[in-house]
């Protein structure tokens, strides 16, 4: 027999077998699932991060996508919009309650009511939703091919990585807690990152969902084998957080300041200067503080700040620049930039290099700005809808055009800022440029206890391991660390205080795949989504199979 017809009949069978599971189903247990997979998910990422539910968390969903495509044998469209909303449940309830802190700090912060700060996180988690649901809907309209059928479930792996790099990356420009984050402390899989990127990561922990999906879609006597087989295989992928490579490399060490400063505080001459001199005191090293034979630190960082500490202040300048005299160090510091000789009323948002002599040496700009945070899309329309507050509060920054990086020492330095660690592909572009070592500045104060800090860091540490490279992270308030190349915080500072802490680091001179190319393997997962969906559109309707 023919091998395009024996694959004809193994459609066949599958779609016959799910029509049969279906028209003894309920109508909305698809619904049911699409909302078990949005819960799964919310427990995958911090708070709670239950990161091993990552291998289960899709397949609710995929299951009623599939279904809802066989269901609807060629008949594209209604199977695109069933599976659409299907998985914009599943996106809705993901996004309002693991990004809920926006809403919280529009609220505290933006100067705008709770009804609205509620209807402003009502249309953001919609809008986010909407990239599960095009995913939703292209896979399930490929279901609804016959002779795509029995493969669809192995696709949805490429349709994922294809929403997360062009949907929610690009388009929608929101790429906060990509699926492959999940495993930044399984070190042996999360190496799959140095190559792919996240996007990698994505596509196997899609691959372990299909494979429990594939034991409901298959034969009813073949399921408790394939269970039993993927649960075995889930208990495998597990073991990887309790592999322990040996300590990497660190040869230096660096003073990570955490500032702790309110965000509310009323800035007088006396409290500024106060704040300056405590901040110059903590960040050189006081007569016994170190240990006997500890070394000193050749680098001191300043985060992000709600500070007004700008860049042509004199009282500022002096400060950071009698810090490195003192401390004979580099120091690297968040301060709000001017332009030089440019408009005198625009500013960004910055970190300043300053040399050990005291000379400033340059400034990173940062180019991606947090929307109604540092700038405000749309401001006409924002005006006239009457949130004038919200537009008031917000920062007018300009953008950065230059991934900027330092030479310091012997090896050179990138700094990327706040939001800036949820891009993969920004970052590694520090990388590509030259940067041995990252530095990734924030002020999370904003967010107070919610999951948003540890979200952050959760994907600042997977940048670590995407280029190989050590990252100190500097924050206001928490959660400063040092973290190595295989993702690993090796010394963290407490959260909600005052403090300086000297941590480890080292120089790494090699690149990595993802470095030197970039999304290589997410743009192949997009062509072969667009070939696959301009295939199943234009084919032709397929006739049932003859054995």
């Amino acid at each position: 027999m023919p091998t395009r017809e024996k694959a004809e009949i193994r459609a066949e069978v599958v779609a016959d077998a799910a029509q049969k599971q279906a028209a003894k189903s309920p109508r909305w247990l698809p619904w049911v699932l699409a909302a078990a997979s949005g819960g799964l998910q919310i427990l995958v990422f911090p708070l709670p991060d239950l990161a091993f539910f990552c291998w289960i968390a899709i397949a609710p969903l995929l299951y009623a996508l599939i279904r809802t495509g066989i269901e609807n044998e060629e008949r594209l469209w209604p199977a695109f919009k069933r599976g659409f909303w299907l998985a914009m449940v599943s996106g809705i309830i993901y996004y309002a309650a693991s990004c809920y802190w926006m809403g919280v700090v529009m609220h505290n912060y933006g100067g705008i009511s709770g009804g609205v700060a509620l209807a402003i996180m009502a249309a953001f988690s919609i809008a986010a939703g909407s990239a599960e649901a095009l995913f939703g809907g292209l896979l399930a309209m490929v279901a609804a091919r016959r002779r795509w059928a029995a493969k669809a479930l192995v696709l949805a792996p490429v349709f994922w990585v294809t929403m997360e790099l062009l949907y929610r990356s690009r388009v929608w420009s929101f790429p906060w807690d990509l699926l492959g984050t999940a495993l930044v402390d399984n070190i042996p899989l999360s190496r799959i990152a140095t190559v792919t990127g996240t996007y990698g990561l994505s596509f196997e922990i899609m691959l372990v969902n299909a494979a429990f999906v594939s034991a409901f879609l298959g034969p009813r006597r073949r399921r408790a084998l394939v269970l039993a087989g993927c649960i075995l295989l889930c208990g495998i992928l597990e073991t990887g957080p309790y592999f322990e490579p040996p300590p990497a490399v660190a040869n230096s060490t660096a003073r990570l300041v955490q500032q702790n400063i309110p965000l509310n505080i009323n800035w007088t001459p006396q409290s500024y200067e106060a704040t300056l001199a405590d901040l110059a005191k903590l960040s050189v090293p006081q007569p016994g503080e170190l240990m006997a034979g500890a070394p000193l630190p050749d680098l001191i960082i300043w985060p992000e700040s709600p500070a007004p500490f700008w860049e042509n202040d004199p009282r500022l300048h002096h400060t950071l620049s009698s810090i490195a005299q003192q401390a004979h160090a580099y120091v690297l510091a968040g301060i709000l930039g001017v332009p030089h000789g440019g408009d005198p009323n625009q500013m960004y948002n910055s970190a300043e290099l300053v040399a050990p002599n005291g000379e400033w040496l340059g400034r990173y700009d940062k180019i991606h700005l947090v929307p109604f945070g540092e700038y405000v899309p749309l401001k006409g329309l924002f005006d006239l809808v009457h949130f004038q507050r919200l537009v008031q509060e917000a920062g007018n920054f300009e953008r950065g055009s230059d991934r900027v990086v330092f030479p310091v020492h012997s090896y050179k330095l990138g700094t990327f800022i706040c939001y800036e660690s949820s891009y993969p592909d920004e970052v590694r572009e520090f990388v590509a440029n030259g940067a041995q070592l990252l530095v990734n500045i924030s002020n999370d104060g904003w967010f107070g206890d919610s999951p948003a800090p540890w979200q952050s860091l959760k994907m600042t540490r997977m940048r670590a391991i995407e280029n190989d490279r050590w990252v100190l992270r500097a924050t206001d308030t928490g959660i400063t660390v040092s973290i190595d190349p295989f993702g690993r915080i090796v010394q963290r500072a407490q959260r909600n205080v005052r403090v300086a802490i000297d941590v480890p680091y080292g120089i790494v001179t090699t690149t990595t795949f993802y470095s030197r190319y970039g999304d290589v393997f997410g743009w192949l997962c997009v062509a072969l989504c667009a070939i696959i969906t301009i295939s199943a559109v234009f084919s032709r309707k397929s006739t049932p199979a003859r054995a």
